[in-house]
């Protein structure tokens, strides 16, 4: 047998169709659809061309459907049932019994000081839900998005592409940080002078050996030396707690860190400026009811932090 093909018919008529053959009125089922009675009476001629029929004649003050109508009316409220059910089912999440895996854009530093919390709270609310955390470089966060390669980003988006959404979620600065018992502490008062003469580390993505810390000293006419450049950011915690080398790193990379008790922290003698951690999600899902759940898990544990 020859299967129609549905490109070619408006499937809107057959919402008309169950509207018509429910309420027996052109008036009232045009009423029920939010059309005007002229639209709905050029989808019943429509429908009688498509189904070669009358399907609905007047008869006293009522649409009667003829047998045609009695016959494919089962079908097609079948059929039209079948595409709400699948469509309430994909609009709808249940974070308490969902078994959904999350892919965030993340570095280490976004990653440590939000996920801790994050999952502390899945773990009693979403203990099904799965995260997977990866790293990205910012040119191509909006191709990850647009692809769904990952739900949202995590991180500072100075141009955030085309068709995403950001919102902030935290400030963060910078702090000096250097072992227990260095020299620096000994100082009074720790001018930029002071703290260019001592050996520093560096994180940079870039493999260069300039920070935003360069910036500032280079005000002052100072030039600092830096000893130690990485592009890993949690590492540079254990390398201070045992060296006499000394670091910029934002604060809230300290607050649970397991080095703390080795680590001192002090305040930078020259003025950077402070910057925003935010969460970058595409247009594409921004209705989406399991992106919106987890926007809003992160917007909530980020107000904790």
């Amino acid at each position: 047998m020859r299967l129609i093909d549905l490109s070619a018919i408006d499937l809107n008529l057959l919402v008309a169709f169950e509207a018509l053959f429910e309420e027996r009125s052109v008036t009232a089922a045009a009423t029920r659809l939010y059309l005007g009675q002229p639209a709905m009476s050029a989808a019943l001629a429509r429908l009688r061309i498509l189904f070669q029929d009358e399907l609905f004649i007047r008869i006293g003050r009522q649409m009667q459907p003829t047998a045609k109508a009695l016959e494919v009316a089962q079908g097609i409220r079948v059929a039209l049932q079948q595409i709400r059910q699948t469509l309430e089912t994909s609009q709808t999440f249940d974070s308490t019994t969902s078994k959904s895996t999350f892919t965030i854009g993340s570095s280490d530093y976004t990653s440590y000081v939000v996920m801790p919390k994050l999952l502390e709270v899945c773990r009693r609310i979403a203990p099904s839900i799965n995260f997977r955390l990866i790293s990205f470089a910012k040119n191509f966060v909006g191709e990850l998005l647009e692809r769904r390669e990952i739900d949202l980003a995590l991180g500072v988006f100075q141009d955030p592409p085309r068709q995403t959404i950001q919102i902030p979620l935290f400030p963060e600065h910078f702090v000096g940080i250097c072992r227990l018992g260095h020299p620096i502490l000994l100082e009074d008062v720790i001018t930029p002078e002071i703290f260019a003469n001592f050996l520093h580390a560096l994180f940079t993505l870039r493999q260069d050996e300039v920070g935003e810390i360069d910036n500032a000293l280079a005000q002052y006419n100072l030039q600092r030396r830096v000893a130690l450049t990485t592009p890993h950011l949690l590492v540079l915690p254990a390398i201070i707690s045992s060296t006499d080398l000394i670091a910029a790193v934002p604060s809230r990379l300290l607050a649970p860190l397991a080095y703390q008790d080795a680590l001192e922290i002090f305040e930078l003698p020259v003025q950077t400026q402070p910057w925003m951690i935010s969460m970058l999600w595409s247009k594409l899902t921004e209705q989406d009811q399991a992106n919106c759940w987890l926007r809003q898990m992160l917007i909530s544990v980020c107000e904790e932090i």
